[in-house]
This record gives structure tokens, C-alpha cells and sequence, in this order.
């Protein structure tokens, strides 16, 4: 049977739901785990030094192809140990610029898979979370020095507060101790509404991150429904569920016989917004008509 090689930057636990639609895609495109397919999985953690090492395992073992999940630390991890095995990502940013494809149309190499579009939309975020909060004259930004996409999201956002003359305070964060340090200085600094970048370290933690919020009583945008349905105030951003489904699809297509030079990169069309009402009512904040007119969902 031919064998995929699961590389995810995050863990089991916090990818349940993910991996559920994963496998799905997989099945509705002819392949059963452990039927007529063998899943290999490797989880970094959180840890994304161990990528290069994982990655290099599933290149010993020689596995049929490796879906290269959990942001773009995990792509490139798998692109930098073979040039020969089949790769599927899920990155945040154009692959391209990442040099994991030579075009989006016609990947041109052993690689292919889906840009989710996380560091594209942190400037909406930002314009979201103003229109939330306007009373905020300081917004505060939880970053990941440690992602490869720091510097590019970074840039992103200082841009938009421009545009909205909006003051942001960056404070790093990269364990478990350094997230709730952060909030703790978000309060301290009197910080009116923060943002959680796009990063799968957050997201492997979300349920510290909104507890932080909460506890802090600070009103937070995140980049994922799955922080709201954890109880945070408000997401912005495409489909995690939607992005794993299509990343099987392409493993599928991989399987089936297509090569991933053929295969063209999908970039998502729909957003989605989740406000969470209850936390909402919470912090004491009157949500603007026109933002919960807006809302993809209202969770009451």
C-alpha cells in the first residue's frame, strides 16, 4: 500500500478536528486509512526545530508522499530534505516567494498544495479590530519571532496601522511562559484590544491564549474560528477545516498518479468572520450593528 508521510508543526490533540477532515478528503477521493493506505504521522509539537528531522525520517523511510501541514515551517522543512518525494503543503504565504513552487499554476517541482492566506489578511484584522475597539489608541500585537513569517507579517501590519493611525506594541512570544508574560504586559500597558498573529504555535495553544484574554480582560482578533469557539471574542480568516480537506485532495490526486509539478496551488476564496457574543457581553463591549450584519456566524 502506498504510505503518506503526516509532517504537522502542532500536535494530535490540538489537530483532531483538522485531521478528521483530512481524512475525509482522503476517503471521498478513494483512500482509507489502513485499507488501501498506510498514514505515517510525525508531530513537531510546536517545536519547530525538530521539523528538519522529521521530515528527514520520512525521507529514509522512503514514503509514497509527504503532507507538509502546520504553516510554512513544516513545507520547508520537507522541501529542504527531498527533492524527489511528493510534497503537499499548507503554508500562509505565497509559496513562490517561500521558493517552494516556481508558479502557482504550474508548481513546476516535486511540491504543490494550498496557501492558506494567513499573513495576507493581518492588516484586515487589524481594520476589524479597530471598528471592534476605536476606543483603543494602542493596539497590542502577540508575534512569533521564531515563524518564518515574522518579519513579512510584521511588515504587514505596521503598514496597516498606518493607514489606520493606529500605535500597535509588539511583544514576542515563543513558549508557554513567554505568552502569559505578554499578556500580563498588555495589561500592565493599559493595551486597549490585542492581536494573535497567524502562527501555528498559537493555535496549538489557543486555550491558554483566550483564558490570557479573558483573565486580563482584554479584547482579542484572532486568526481562526477555533480561538472563538474556544471562547475568544473574534476571528478573521479562511477555513482550517476547508484547507486540510483540499490538502487530502491533492495527496489523493498524488496517489491517483498526477505529479505535484502538474498540480496547480489552491488559494481559498472564502473568508469567514465568528463573533462569540457571550465574551463579547463579557468584557462590556456594544458590538457595532454593522459588524455582527457582517458576521459569517454569532456564536450566542
Amino acid at each position: 500500500m502506498p504510505v503518506i508521510g503526516f509532517l504537522n508543526s502542532l500536535s494530535a490533540t490540538s489537530m483532531a478536528r483538522p485531521v478528521a477532515s483530512f481524512l475525509k478528503g482522503l476517503e471521498e477521493s478513494g483512500f482509507v486509512e489502513k485499507r488501501n493506505v498506510i498514514i505515517e504521522y510525525l508531530w513537531a509539537e510546536g517545536h519547530y526545530d525538530r521539523l528538519p528531522a522529521l521530515a528527514a525520517e520520512f525521507v529514509r523511510r522512503q514514503v509514497t508522499v509527504i503532507a507538509a501541514i502546520g504553516g510554512d515551517p513544516a513545507a520547508l522543512a520537507a522541501k529542504a530534505a527531498t527533492s524527489t518525494i511528493p510534497i503537499v503543503f499548507l503554508v500562509g504565504r505565497d509559496p513562490a516567494t517561500l521558493g517552494l513552487v516556481s508558479s502557482l499554476s504550474r508548481p513546476g517541482g516535486n511540491a504543490t498544495g494550498v496557501n492558506f492566506f494567513v499573513t495576507e489578511t493581518e492588516a484586515k484584522r487589524l481594520g476589524l479590530l479597530h471598528e471592534l475597539v476605536p476606543a483603543a489608541t494602542t493596539v497590542g500585537i502577540l508575534m512569533n519571532p521564531k515563524t518564518a513569517d515574522a518579519a513579512v507579517e510584521l511588515d504587514e501590519m505596521q503598514a496597516a496601522a498606518k493607514r489606520l493611525h493606529q500605535t500597535i506594541d509588539i511583544v514576542n512570544a515563543s513558549d508557554e511562559g513567554e505568552t502569559e508574560a505578554a499578556f500580563k504586559a498588555f495589561h500592565e500597558r493599559n493595551i486597549g484590544a490585542v492581536l494573535v498573529a497567524a502562527d501555528p504555535f498559537f493555535n496549538n495553544r489557543r486555550d491558554l491564549i483566550v483564558a490570557l484574554a479573558a483573565r486580563h480582560a482584554i479584547p482579542a482578533i484572532y486568526p481562526l474560528r477555533d480561538f472563538v469557539d474556544s471562547g475568544g471574542l473574534i476571528s478573521y480568516g479562511t477555513s482550517l477545516i476547508d484547507a486540510y480537506h483540499q490538502v487530502a485532495i491533492d495527496v489523493a490526486r498524488i496517489l491517483h498518479g498526477e505529479t505535484a509539478a502538474e498540480i496547480p496551488v489552491v488559494q481559498p476564496t472564502r473568508f469567514e468572520m465568528v463573533i462569540n457574543l457571550k465574551t463579547a457581553k463579557a468584557l462590556g463591549l456594544n458590538l457595532p450593528s454593522a459588524l455582527l450584519a457582517t458576521a459569517d456566524e454569532v456564536i450566542e
